[in-house]
């Protein structure tokens, strides 16, 4: 079972860049998405289901062009669930899970802190959401968290950890958090496989900065601790570019 996790910035740009045929050649069984900045009906839903992924659902930003999330399955899930119920949280559309028989994947989008306002934000979302999944975990115990968490964790997640120390992203606070998401009992899939530097999954736009790979690895796909022994390989796709971001993925044994 192959999942990819791909922030987007923009599903319908995306898709006028090749993401269909990407992904038709990739053949991924679930795929989920960050930053669609679009509605539903704004999607080519024809386009997905005509290459295997019957099953699709997304989870809009209140505002238009902003945020979002979706998940596309070759599979139907048992159930779907949008969102947290955090009414703050819902009306950027940044959460949606799809529950399976032997495990749930979810797609999330957690804010930048691009000025102090949005930082207040991200704060309170990021310490929401993990008591959000604390609870979850109680009753889920066989989860994958697969998206943009906006947060490198370690040095060699970033490609300038001195300059970039105080800038969001990789501000100490932050960087402690997803420490305690890790520590409620998931694993960076990522890091069983791959424990070396350099290797990212976002870079700005500016500067060639990812000709030169300048970037920051802010995308995993975490995984429940009781899913460890079924991870068989998780990487991160430098080379495709639809977006500002690279998709990342993971292959686990159903």
């Amino acid at each position: 079972m192959k999942i990819i996790s791909y922030n987007v910035n923009g599903i319908r740009a995306a898709i006028k860049k090749g993401l269909i045929e990407w992904l038709d050649n990739e053949k991924p069984d679930i795929v989920c998405f960050q930053e669609i900045k679009a509605l539903k009906e704004q999607i080519d839903i024809k386009a997905f289901e005509n290459i295997g992924y019957k099953f699709n659902y997304w989870f809009s930003a209140n505002k238009k062009g902003y945020s979002g999330v979706g998940i596309i399955s070759k599979y139907k899930p048992i159930k779907v669930k949008y969102g947290t119920d955090i009414s703050y949280m819902d009306f950027e559309g940044r959460n949606i899970r799809l529950d399976f028989e032997n495990f749930s994947v979810m797609s999330l989008y957690i804010p930048s802190g691009t000025n102090f306002k949005r930082l207040e934000f991200k704060l309170k979302y990021m310490d929401d959401f993990l008591d959000y999944i604390s609870l979850l975990s109680e009753n889920i115990n066989n989860l994958i968290i697969a998206g943009d968490y906006n947060i490198c964790h370690k040095p060699i997640d970033i490609h300038d950890p001195l300059r970039n120390k105080n800038v969001s992203g990789f501000l100490p606070i932050e960087r402690e958090w997803l420490q305690k998401f890790i520590d409620l009992g998931f694993i960076d899939s990522f890091r069983i496989f791959n424990k070396s530097a350099h290797n990212y999954s976002w870079w700005t736009y500016r500067a060639n900065a990812r000709v030169n790979n300048k970037g920051w690895r802010i995308d995993y796909i975490m995984a429940s601790k009781y899913l460890k022994e079924k991870i068989k390989s998780a990487k991160i796709l430098q080379n495709i570019i639809h977006s500002d971001h690279c998709p990342i993925s993971i292959v686990i044994q159903d």
